[in-house]
């Protein structure tokens, strides 16, 4: 039998400096390439293409602050330079460099929620 797991919350992450600071019930990720066409004169059509550089956006849905940082008040606008961990059964995906470019808040009594939060990357890496 084929034991599948899927990631959970507790499997998507948001970190820095090795310290766990939010979990994340779900994730969208989009990388593009931003590449070049080679034209060269007198031709019809491109003759190949060259590849620039990779962007990393990730759409973050229901973020919550961990428990244990609850009292230390973290204020998601000022944190910079962090890492976002998505846990798979097989391998972990690492997306560092991350700088936050969009929030939208939601809270209720008691618990402090991000609703969602988009970031950017400036490195993917499997480990």
């Amino acid at each position: 039998m084929i034991n599948i797991t899927f990631p959970t919350s507790r499997d998507i992450y948001i970190e820095v400096e090795g310290k766990k600071l939010a979990v994340v019930e779900s994730y969208k990720a989009k990388s593009s390439c931003v590449s070049q066409r080679i034209e060269a004169f007198g031709q019809n059509e491109p003759i190949g293409t060259v590849s620039g550089r990779v962007v990393y956006t990730i759409e973050l849905s229901r973020v919550y602050t961990c428990e244990e940082n609850i009292n230390n008040q973290i204020n998601f606008y000022e944190l910079n330079d962090f890492n976002l961990v998505i846990v798979k059964p097989n391998k972990k995906v690492i997306y560092s460099g991350c700088h936050w470019t969009t929030i939208n808040e939601s809270a209720s009594l008691d618990n402090n929620v991000l609703e969602n939060i988009t970031l950017v990357a400036t490195k993917r890496m499997e480990v």
